[in-house]
């Protein structure tokens, strides 16, 4: 059954937030803006799509992981915990998991409201009989759980290896709000993509359908849409790269030709070659993921990763 609160409802005008972030990011030297806004309706559609795509090993490999491990879950975790998703988008990994620890109520979290709301619609159908209470917020500020969860034991859930699009030390911030947020005896089953090859890491965020670069440009779309910009479509081009030094994938927006444009109202230039960097997805080695979750306040318990080594699921407790 899906429950939903006035107070939950997204905002009518653009979000003050997104108009700051886009600032400040076009004002810096590297520009570099944050990979939240890429997700309004569109770019969540389009996210779904990569993930649908040969290149893109990751959705794949932790969707086998989740339908193969469902016994080991019930086991490290129990039932009756309120399962907390952080970032949940579609929510298409998430039936596996709800299917092995009979949890006792679903709180999905995102950031794109009528994306949620689609998802968490189908999935209270999927589910008759569970609570399912979406919060339309951006996991990375200040969130208010439901009250009809208030005083179950927890499960955060943050799939994806979504945690990799944060520089460490944000990361390590994100992991211990999340500790409090969820609160003393909770879990965290958290999602991280393991460093690999260059080329198959590249061929990830550069499909040969073009999907990803779609996806990167529709920014440029939001922000003409939203915050009354002219930047030129035809203006970017994407690119993908592999930074060695900091074990990371780099999306990159790159101005093809000099370009003067505005948004809300302020002016801005970019000479040929220079770029808007858009997004990071950074890899972990085994000890590294530890590392992070014990400095973001969570003890690793178990982990389960695929024949290949290329991606971990990994529960942490408090």
């Amino acid at each position: 059954m899906l429950l939903t609160e006035d107070a939950m409802l997204p905002p009518r005008a653009p979000d003050p937030a997104f108009r700051r972030d886009i600032i400040e990011g076009l004002s810096r030297h590297p520009k570099a803006t944050p990979p939240i806004w890429f997700y309004d309706r569109r770019g969540s559609e389009l996210f779904e799509a990569i993930t649908d795509l040969p290149e893109y090993y990751p959705t794949r490999t932790e969707t086998a992981l989740l339908e193969r491990h469902g016994p080991d879950f019930a086991a490290a975790v129990g039932a009756g915990r309120a399962v907390v998703e952080f970032g949940a988008g579609s929510s298409r990994k998430t039936p596996h998991l709800l299917r092995a620890v009979d949890p006792a109520a679903y709180v999905p979290i995102d950031i794109s409201g009528d994306f949620l709301r689609a998802a968490s619609a189908e999935l209270a159908s999927a589910f008759p009989g569970l609570p399912v209470l979406p919060v339309v917020g951006d996991f990375n500020g200040p969130l208010t759980l439901p009250a009809a969860i208030d005083g179950l034991p927890r499960l955060g859930f943050f799939p994806g290896s979504t945690i990799g699009n944060m520089e460490p030390d944000a990361a390590v911030d994100l992991l211990r709000a999340m500790h409090r947020l969820l609160g003393e005896g909770s879990m965290l089953l958290i999602g991280m993509d393991r460093i690999k090859d260059r080329d198959r890491l590249i061929a990830a965020y550069d499909d040969a359908a073009g999907v990803t670069a779609a996806f990167n440009l529709n920014l440029i779309r939001r922000i003409n849409r939203e915050l009354e910009g002219d930047l030129p479509l035809d203006g970017f081009v994407h690119r993908a790269v592999w930074n060695d030094d900091k074990a990371r994938i780099e999306m990159h927006l790159e101005a093809v030709r000099p370009l003067h444009f505005h948004v809300a109202g302020q002016c801005f230039r970019m000479e040929r070659g220079e770029t808007i960097h858009t997004e990071s997805s950074h890899k972990y080695g085994a000890r590294d993921e530890r590392l992070l979750l014990r400095a973001g306040g969570w003890e690793p318990l178990r982990e389960w990763s695929d024949g290949d080594g290329l991606f971990s699921l990994i529960l942490a407790g408090t």
